[in-house]
């Protein structure tokens, strides 16, 4: 893996109606990554799709892992791949 890369993490626990998809926005935007965050259709998961600095990504991941207050991650799936650039921003998706 590079400096720049792609990383597509799944958080399930309680992790929906906890604010979690608006504290992914913060924390990515704050380390200047680009993607997006949004609740799976089946309220199961956020999924997370991210590009930016490979060690910044890795400080959203620790971050991911633990979660806002009041939410309880129990497991994060986590893919890495190449950078692409198809991200111009960091935003919620519905």
């Amino acid at each position: 893996m590079g400096e720049t890369a792609h990383l597509s993490a799944k958080a399930y626990g309680r992790v929906q109606g906890v604010c979690f998809r608006y504290f992914v926005l913060d924390t990515a935007k704050k380390l200047g990554l680009n993607g997006y965050v949004r609740n799976l259709p089946d309220g199961t998961a956020v999924e997370t799709q991210a590009e930016g600095d490979t060690r910044k990504l890795e400080m959203l991941l620790d971050q991911i892992r633990t979660g806002p207050p009041g939410a309880w991650v129990k497991e994060v799936n986590v893919d890495w791949s190449d950078y692409s650039g198809q991200f111009g921003d960091f935003d919620i998706r519905y």
